[in-house]
């Protein structure tokens, strides 16, 4: 099945997994998918992410949720730029999420990575998603 916005499926799928407290969810994977939970992991926002039928054309990707005394680890997670309406943000206009505690991930041309590493490599990008 085709989605029009498969980052924002992506989002809506850990949102809804964290609220019903399943431990993993399955998501269709794509290179950009595993890149954001890569940055996911080591920001601290999920415990780890696996591929199911790696290298098949409808390959899937697991995440597994984290939990922090019973309550999810992720309160809000949004995506920021839409097919509509691309947000293209300098290193200096990049979004501070919660005074700097939540995150913000962005597509730079040194890859996907967050708010914080695209200022640290003096990059701006399209911010994807943001993260509390």
């Amino acid at each position: 099945m085709a989605f029009s916005d498969p980052i924002s499926d992506m989002c809506t799928r850990i949102r809804n997994g964290q609220s019903a407290g399943l431990a993993k969810v399955v998501i269709p994977s794509s290179k950009l998918k595993i890149a954001i939970a890569e940055v996911l992991k080591e920001e601290g926002y999920i415990l780890e992410y696996g591929l199911i039928k790696k290298g098949a054309p409808n390959s899937e990707m697991v995440i597994t949720l984290k939990y922090f005394q019973g309550r999810p680890v992720i309160n809000r997670i949004e995506r920021y730029s839409k097919p509509g309406k691309r947000m293209y943000r300098d290193k200096a206009s990049l979004p501070t999420v919660l005074g700097g505690h939540g995150l913000a991930i962005v597509s730079t041309p040194k890859g996907v990575v967050s708010d914080k590493a695209a200022k640290e490599y003096g990059h701006g990008g399209e911010v994807l998603c943001v993260i509390e």
